[in-house]
């Protein structure tokens, strides 16, 4: 007798080439969806500024831990906004956009998007603690002030400094924008295994290279307009990104 036993799937999907501007697009599909009903978009803008300012709250004082933890952002953004990539999904099959359906949708493959948070969470770390060797290596006395690190930022004097940090910070952002493109939408929509998205996400960033920088100078500037205007604008633009990394996701991979 045949054996019926249905095999198990181990292809990768295919991936699609996108034009060099594909971004722009992406971001404004992702600003359609927060108009679309921004009441749920906002509350989880609201939590991440919310977190800003408790970081900066909690370390006022050391403000070397503010600058390693809010820059961590970026690399930990990814799994935060996955309620908001399932905001986006549920406007694309025609389903009421309502929050408390995507407060939990990482639960239907709790296994793989846990066990990759559990990888961004130990790049955070690692870039934290990198980040604090830059500054030490800088800094042999006193830490800077808030005011006095902006200061710095601003100085041509200090472009030794600003070189080294936004290199060691440029290898770690890079890193998990390359994992993550796509991958924790993939795995949210199709249950896919952590390996199986990351090289997708990895295969997919190295056939649009162009489109991947803009798309990446594009997160990073309105997210940085969001930390510009002290977190307050993060309620707006986090939901933008997070919106638009869906429609990245959904023309990236087949």
């Amino acid at each position: 007798m045949a054996d019926e036993t249905e095999p198990e799937q181990t292809f990768f999907p295919a991936v699609r080439t996108v034009p060099i501007g594909a971004a722009f697009g992406w971001l404004a599909a992702g600003w359609n969806d927060f108009r679309a009903k921004p009441g749920p978009s906002l509350f989880y803008g609201a939590c991440f500024a919310v977190m800003g300012w408790l970081i900066v709250l909690t370390f006022r004082h050391a403000y070397e831990y503010v600058s390693a933890l809010v820059t961590g952002f970026f690399l930990v953004g990814p799994f935060l906004a996955i309620g908001l990539y399932d905001l986006s999904r549920r406007r694309e099959r025609g389903q009421p956009l309502w929050l408390a359906p995507t407060l939990d949708a990482w639960r239907p493959n709790v296994g793989a998007i846990g066990m990759f948070a559990l990888v961004l969470g130990v790049i955070l770390l690692v870039w934290a603690r990198a980040s604090l060797i830059v500054f030490a290596l800088f800094y042999t006395g006193a830490m800077p002030s808030v005011a006095g690190f902006l200061d710095q930022m601003l100085s041509p004097d200090n472009l030794e400094f600003l070189f080294a940090y936004f290199c060691v910070g440029g290898f770690f952002a890079l890193l998990v924008f390359a994992i993550s493109v796509v991958s924790v939408p993939m795995m949210m929509d199709r249950s896919t295994d952590g390996i199986v998205a990351v090289l997708t996400s990895l295969k997919a960033f190295g056939a649009n290279v162009p489109a991947m920088i803009v798309w990446g100078l594009l997160i990073a500037a309105v997210v940085g307009a969001g930390f510009a205007l002290w977190f307050v604008g993060l309620v707006v633009a986090v939901p933008v990104i997070g919106h638009a990394t869906w429609h990245a996701y959904r023309a990236l991979v087949e």
